[in-house]
């Protein structure tokens, strides 16, 4: 067989064992080598592929709590507008009810001002009155002293005091 060739491949005894070597080390290698080696990257495949599921769950669930944060805050932000359009309303109204109490206030004072100006006013035209009852008292002494009539003096003395009593005093 040794003039047997078929190019560079002898196929001589150790050829074939060769073969045969080489197939045995490929079934040792697929047993040993590539089925672990494939289960292995099996196995990394679908932890990578959970991994990346996770991370997703988790990539939504940091979207779903990022959205209720931005809505707790656009609420707040509304509610932090809502108290100072109400402590502005407040602020409004108790300067209006300061208002209406500094004007009632003024118009008392003004009403008490009056009662005092009437009640001096009248204790002046009384006073009035009085001098001028005592100075007509003077005025008959003296008209008496001249001797007139009880008639005429009485009538003198009234006449007088209606004149003063009818008279207003202006302030």
């Amino acid at each position: 067989m040794e003039g047997l060739k078929f190019g560079l491949v002898d196929p001589s005894a150790t050829f074939w064992f060769q073969l045969i070597n080489t197939f045995i080390l490929f079934l040792i290698l697929k047993k040993l080598l590539f089925k672990p080696v494939s289960e292995f990257m099996e196995k990394r495949k679908s932890e990578i592929a959970e991994s990346i599921e996770r991370a997703e769950a988790r990539n939504e669930e940091a979207e779903k709590y990022k959205s209720e944060y931005i809505s707790k805050i656009e609420a707040s932000q509304e509610e932090g507008r809502q108290i100072v359009r109400d402590a502005a309303k407040r602020a409004e109204e108790r300067a209006s009810e300061i208002v209406k109490a500094a004007e009632k206030e003024a118009k008392e004072i003004k009403e008490r001002a009056n009662l005092e100006i009437e009640r001096e006013r009248e204790k002046a035209i009384n006073s009035l009155k009085d001098e001028i009852a005592s100075i007509a008292m003077l005025a008959a002494s003296k008209v008496i002293e001249e001797d007139l009539n009880e008639k005429k003096h009485n009538n003198l003395v009234r006449k007088f005091i209606d004149e003063v009593g009818e008279t207003r005093w202006q302030n």
